[in-house]
């Protein structure tokens, strides 16, 4: 894939809001601001990161805040763009492409919005392979790349410039600004370059969330199982089925937190499953035993279509596949764990791969 039309939109968003493990915002509003930056500018250019000189300056764009919020603070559509180019302005530099820091529902669609409008190419590549809730929790991190400078943009005009010592500060006073500034804003960050990007992230995963998006919709279109062929594309492990009984959720500190209950059905029958989440899923339960946990994916589908639901869009009565799929190895490292595993979160316990939790194909 070397660009991006408006098919290609409908593909990334279906997948892109899996590999989104709940989080990265709601898929419907991101999808209407792509497909119109998309409509009315053409095509976006796909670029691979070897296709980006190393002396390049690249800068993701993305939003920031709980899922939640964006729900009734719908973006005018504008706030991405004054952050993008305050940015620019800022470093003083050209800026060659711009990339999706996650992949999720709004986060893999604003970098197309963004280079559509702006004529830019889009590098198929990102700083997670999947969403996480915080500003550090990216590969780039990793791999010593500032998170500033970072520009913050409201709805009501308001433009803040963050100069930080680390990227954990970066963090805490961005989500206390995005707090005062209403729940969720719009953000340009982590500029880096075509060398940083090629050693820090994650590639392909534009490719592979139209790869899931298609597969997906191919198997409606042709009356295939669409759980069946999702598993397979993503070579994911079935966790659970059941239906949702409960879901705590609360907007606490800029993170939408909370725990989903789910009766098993079918294989599952008699059992139960509680999965928590902070914005995205963290830990998955069987009963009492810890089946899937970050940074591996958690994901949720309805179980009939094999579309992801968020954690804001879990409701009482869905009938669902919990699936996990293991994380990219560059979370998996000492750094990686440390950044993102369960004891960052105030879990108890050490990271175990999702494979070994649960064990391809058990029941």
């Amino acid at each position: 894939m070397n660009s991006i039309d408006v098919q290609a939109v409908e593909h990334i968003a279906l997948g892109a809001a899996l590999l989104g493990t709940g989080g990265g915002g709601d898929p419907h509003i991101g999808k209407l601001m792509a497909l119109q930056a998309i409509k009315e500018y053409g095509p976006v250019s796909l670029i691979d990161p070897e296709e980006v000189p190393d002396d390049a300056v690249v800068v993701p764009t993305a939003m920031m805040g709980a899922p939640t919020v964006i729900l009734e603070k719908i973006p005018s559509g504008e706030e991405i763009f004054r952050a993008f180019e305050n940015l620019k302005s800022y470093l003083g530099k050209e800026i060659f492409a711009t990339v999706p820091i996650e992949a999720g529902g709004v986060n893999s669609m604003i970098p197309i919005a963004v280079a559509a409008r702006l004529g830019l190419p889009l590098v198929d590549c990102d700083g997670m392979g999947r969403a996480f809730p915080e500003l550090q929790m990216l590969t780039f991190h990793l791999y010593g790349v500032s998170a500033t400078p970072m520009v913050i943009a409201d709805e009501k005009g308001n433009i803040l410039i963050l100069e930080t010592i680390n990227n954990n500060w970066t963090e805490s006073l961005a989500r206390s600004a995005t707090v005062v500034m209403g729940g969720a804003v719009m953000i340009s960050l982590y500029p880096l370059t075509g060398k940083q990007l090629k050693e820090s992230g994650i590639k392909n995963i534009m490719s592979y969330s139209a790869r899931i998006g298609k597969t997906i919709r191919n198997a409606w279109r042709s009356g295939e199982d669409p759980v069946k062929a999702l598993l397979g594309v993503t070579g994911g492990i079935e966790l659970f089925k059941g239906k949702v009984v409960d879901v705590l959720r609360r907007t606490e500190g800029g993170f939408a937190r909370g725990d989903a209950h789910i009766e098993g059905i079918e294989d599952y029958k008699g059992e139960t499953m509680t999965v928590k989440f902070q914005n995205e899923n963290l830990i998955a339960m069987r009963g009492d035993r810890v089946v899937a946990m970050v940074p591996d994916l958690i994901c949720i589908v309805n179980l009939e279509t094999a579309i992801p639901i968020t954690t804001e869009g879990l409701r009482y009565g869905h009938r669902v596949l919990v699936l996990g799929i293991p994380c990219d190895p560059k979370w998996r490292t000492p750094m990686g764990i440390e950044t993102v595993g369960p004891r960052y979160f105030k879990y108890d316990f050490d990271y175990v791969p999702v494979e070994k939790l649960a064990g391809a194909g058990e029941k």
